[in-house]
């Protein structure tokens, strides 16, 4: 494809997987090339993307050397300068406070961080594509939609689970495959993923068994994937800031963390460690967020769960909740348990969500991943 046709094609809003000579592979799949830029998943935020050079302005006072000691402390584009607080700037070494103000006036000319009416807001999220979990019904009380530019958390209900049937991770191998390769008209989102893994239960031959299921090419699947274990919490936040610098250089379209709370239970102990615990665990998910504002990506996260053993389990059983407190419930937009049911039929339901309502769905895992529960 030429520079000219890459060009036609992403004014009319394409996220065309073609490479540079444009055929396809094996398949009918195409591996997605590097891009100079973000692209996000949402038309709005594809058109407000842009890289930390233009900062560049001799007129302000901003250097290209203060540019690169932005991009060193991880801040990459223009919107990661806007949203970083003051003090964290001024920390960065060898620029000053009055330098920071300049940067801080200069990145806000460029992102748009005042008021707007609600119908452009309105029109803005139906600009946001619709993505399919491989589940119709699962798909009917998500909406599709509430998948991208948003962070959703996922936890069990059910202690007993093991690694090959836990329905959260069925569910993020199955999104993983269908927002990388499918195209848009079939609930896809034509970008690469990426995998956190801190429980070490990732898999890549489940991602070869759902990519059967629709003809995708394995090796170009696995290939769209970017990998990481996270050995520690320090570590697990490091690793946001190698995932920016990425975001830059190629499409992704889905970030996963599962889980996002196993790594604090052994790093932090004791009800004196608690706070210390919660405020790191915050400024992770803060980052979480960001990431999503920053480039679009629809951002998964798992969670643990423990047992509540209390006086009322003599009678109803331990209840189940989710760790993490407040912290986690409020830092996630969409909040899904999951439960088993009979068989291999699995039950998912919205505990809280800025626009879905109350409501569960049933689906199963099979071989090819998240599917309909077959009567």
């Amino acid at each position: 494809m030429s520079a000219a046709q890459q060009q036609q094609q992403q004014k009319r809003g394409g996220l065309g997987l073609g490479g540079g000579s444009g055929a396809a592979g094996e398949g009918g799949t195409r591996a997605i090339p590097h891009r100079a830029a973000p692209v996000s998943l949402c038309k709005r935020l594809q058109k407000m993307r842009n890289l930390l050079p233009e900062l560049y302005w001799p007129a302000s006072g901003i250097a290209a050397l203060d540019v690169k000691k932005l991009k060193d402390s991880g801040l990459h584009t223009v919107e990661a300068v806007a949203y970083t607080p003051r003090k964290d700037l001024v920390q960065i070494k060898e620029i000053s406070e009055a330098k920071v103000g300049k940067i801080i006036e200069a990145a806000s000319k460029i992102v748009p961080l005042g008021f707007t009416s609600a119908s452009q807001l309105h029109a803005q999220r139906l600009e946001i594509i619709q993505v399919t979990t491989g589940s119709r019904e699962l798909d009917k009380i998500l909406e599709g939609n509430e998948l991208v530019d948003s962070m959703i958390l996922l936890f069990l209900q059910n202690l007993k689970l093991n690694l090959v049937t836990r329905s959260d991770l069925a569910f993020c191998y199955s999104v993983m495959t269908y927002l990388q390769q499918l195209p848009l008209d079939q609930g896809g989102g034509e970008g690469k993923a990426l995998y956190i893994d801190a429980e070490g239960t990732f898999r890549p031959q489940r991602l070869l068994q759902i990519a059967d299921r629709f003809g995708l090419n394995g090796a170009d699947v696995l290939e769209n994937v970017a990998y990481a274990r996270a050995y520690n919490t320090d570590h697990q936040s490091r690793l946001l800031l190698e995932a920016a610098s990425m975001m830059i250089e190629t499409r992704f379209a889905l970030m996963v963390v599962d889980s996002a709370t196993a790594l604090y239970r052994t790093d932090f102990s004791g009800r004196g460690e608690l706070s210390a615990r919660q405020m790191h665990m915050v400024k992770f998910l803060r980052s979480l967020q960001k990431l999503a504002d920053e480039f679009g990506v629809a951002v998964v996260i798992t969670n643990q769960v423990v047992a509540q053993v209390d006086g009322s389990a003599m009678f109803a059983g331990p209840q189940i909740k989710p760790i993490g407190g407040n912290i986690m419930a409020h830092a996630s937009t969409t909040r899904l348990a999951l439960h088993k049911g009979r068989g291999e039929e699995r039950i998912c339901k919205v505990i809280s969500s800025p626009c879905l309502a109350e409501a569960e769905a049933r689906f199963q895992i099979a071989s090819e991943g998240v599917a309909d529960v077959k009567d």
